[in-house]
């Protein structure tokens, strides 16, 4: 299977289980990978036999500014389940970003990653 990868999508969303988070909101930063045949795009050179990962980013954005969650893991499955809708898209791998988590501890990250597929 190949591999077509987004790196660093960021978008404002007000996610959270903390009152602070749903009224202020933060940036969360996803990562995206999905799996498809690109051969048939490749041979005829041909966008629609592929998947459009601009638009793919577009709804992932959507995602992340739409309806709060409590948990990066329901964002991270709503966006997964967004990828695979598209056709060809077979497996998708997705990473959700927290940097600016409310933790009392210095840290760089908090990250949540799935890997959900049609089968």
């Amino acid at each position: 299977m190949d591999r077509v990868a987004l790196r660093g999508l960021r978008a404002r969303g007000y996610h959270g289980v903390f009152p602070h988070e749903r009224q202020e909101g933060q940036t969360f930063v996803v990562d995206l990978t999905l799996g498809l045949d690109t051969r048939p795009a490749a041979a005829d050179d041909d966008l629609a036999k592929t998947v459009h990962y601009g638009i793919v980013a577009e709804e992932v954005v959507g995602v992340v500014e739409g309806e709060p969650v409590n948990l990066i893991e329901t964002l991270a499955e709503r966006i997964a389940r967004t990828c695979l809708k598209h056709d060809g898209v077979q497996e998708v791998e997705v990473s959700v970003h927290k940097p600016n988590a409310p933790i009392a501890v210095p840290f760089d990250d908090v990250t949540v990653t799935i890997t959900r597929s049609r089968v």
